[in-house]
This record gives structure tokens, sequence and C-alpha cells, in this order.
């Protein structure tokens, strides 16, 4: 499966290179000319997700936001799972959060140069940090940083591209813990398809995240090099809600093998699984 999807995002890559110059970020006399914000919360509930040590069906409530200010592009969500405190839920006792905070640096507003080509838009300083709760194991603490771009794609209109470096600062007691380990390609998509005379829309969006060259990682028992999540969500939106499914795949999620019983659990990390929201936009 990684090697199919990873030849997709080569297609998807060529076919981009392939179109006509994108509009260039124009930040020559005003650096906050394009600046935006956006807050909502999303009341999410995963069935059969491919998560290490049987963490796959919860229902939890996802702060997510995102916008533009001056020289800096954001976007990030703070989980908090097992939100109903449900004996049945796979989280109940366990991790209580997961938190991505992802800010990119503009190169062109930092500049003020025009730096696109191609079907490139804008260029960044990528970065991307992760965590989640510390327990007798220790916790997850990740940082990835690296080039970013935002690119013009056939249908799509504009994505994300990013490029990283992964920087492992905890990991659960993994052997790769304050060390460079890996890379990370991720692209992103937001492309509404089907306008209703009110206003609301339907959209297709979703990410990619291919991890790949985790060397240390790798030489550990019931572990992987390479780790993939692919997500594709069909959304109805309005102004202020929005309602939806995605369709996530799996291939050795959060690098652990698939199948394998290395770390004393047989883990089920490859595959498909599903995700249903009810949102509110503020």
């Amino acid at each position: 499966m990684a090697k199919m999807l990873t030849n997709l995002v080569a297609a998807g890559v060529l076919a981009a290179l392939a179109t006509p110059a994108a509009l260039a970020a124009d930040y020559g006399d005003d650096i906050h000319k394009n600046d935006y914000k956006w807050l909502q919360f999303n009341l999410m509930r995963s069935e059969g997700n491919k998560i290490p040590f049987g963490a796959q069906d919860t229902t939890y409530l996802e702060m997510e936001f995102g916008g533009r200010s001056g020289l800096f592009d954001l976007y990030g969500y703070l989980d908090v799972f097992d939100i109903f405190d449900s004996k049945g839920d796979d989280r109940y006792g366990g991790d209580n959060f997961f938190f991505k905070f992802a800010p990119r640096l503009s190169l062109d507003a930092l500049t003020k140069t025009d730096l696109s080509f191609g079907p490139v838009q804008e260029l960044y300083i990528a970065t991307v940090t992760n965590v989640a709760d510390s327990g007798a194991f220790g916790g997850l603490f990740e940082h990835y940083v690296g080039l970013g771009s935002d690119i013009q794609v056939p249908w799509f209109g504009k994505m994300g591209l990013n490029l990283y470096g992964r920087y492992v600062r905890e990991n659960y007691g993994a052997p790769d813990e304050g060390k460079w380990d890996g890379y990370m390609l991720s692209t992103n998509w937001f492309k509404p398809f089907y306008h209703f005379d009110n206003g609301s829309f339907v959209a297709y969006q979703g990410y990619l995240d291919y991890k790949f060259g985790a060397d240390t990682i790798g030489a550990e028992p019931g572990r992987t090099s390479n780790a993939l999540e692919w997500f594709n969500g069909l959304y109805w939106h309005s102004d202020r809600y929005a309602v939806g499914y995605g369709l996530k795949a799996y291939n050795n999620m959060a690098f652990f093998k698939d199948g394998s019983d290395g770390t004393g659990f047989t883990q089920d990390t490859s595959g498909l699984g599903h995700y249903f929201s009810v949102t509110y936009k503020f």
C-alpha cells in the first residue's frame, strides 16, 4: 500500500509541475493583506482505525483552528479522547489528548519577494509539533522542520506540499528519542465541488502524510522505518455547521509494523478506518 500511495503522490506532484504558472503571493506593499482566521469544534467518532495497541474506536472532541497573519500561516488541532467517559471506549483510562501545531513561515512575505515558479505559489519554512499524553512509558513529543509550499494542482486548486526532517524528543521510550530520525512528505487539500442554492456546499478534503527513512526506530522489534496516513473526507458545509465522513488508509501507523507482536501486542496498523463528525464553526 505504501508503494502505491507514494506513486500517487509522485503522480500528483508531476501533474502540478505540468500546470501553468500559479498566481504568486503578493506581499510587496502589505504583508497582512491576505490575513484570515478560523476556529471550529468537531464532535468525532472513529471506528476501526489502525491505531497501535488497539486504541481504535473512540468518541472525542476536537478543537481545530487555522489562519494567516503576516509572515505566518497556521494550522492545528487539539483532540480530547473519550469525551463521554465511557467504559466501552478504547481510550477509556488511557491517553487523554493529542495536539498538533503546524505553523509555517512565509519566505515570500519575509523577503517581500515573489518566489513563485511554475505551479509553486509560495514557499515556507514549515514546521509541525506533535504532542500526546505522558504515562508510565513516557509520551510523544516530536518535531518536524523543512521546506513547505503552496502549489496549484488541476481541479484541486491550491494544495499544501511540505517535506520535513523529523526530530524525536519523546517517543514512549523508543530508541530514537533525542535524535533526528527520518522524514515526512505531506500534502493537504480542500476542494468544494458541489454548491447548493442556499450557499452551502460539499467538499472533498483531506491529507496524506508519508513518513520514511527512520533508521533508528526500524531496529526495534515490532517497529518499521516507514508509515503512512491518507485521509479522504466528504463534508457538507454551511456558514456555521459541517457534517462529514472520512475514510482513512493506513500503512504501519506510527511506525508499528502491521501484524507484528514484537512489542508484546499484535499490532493492527494497516488497512482502512472511518471517521464521522459534526462541526460547529465560530
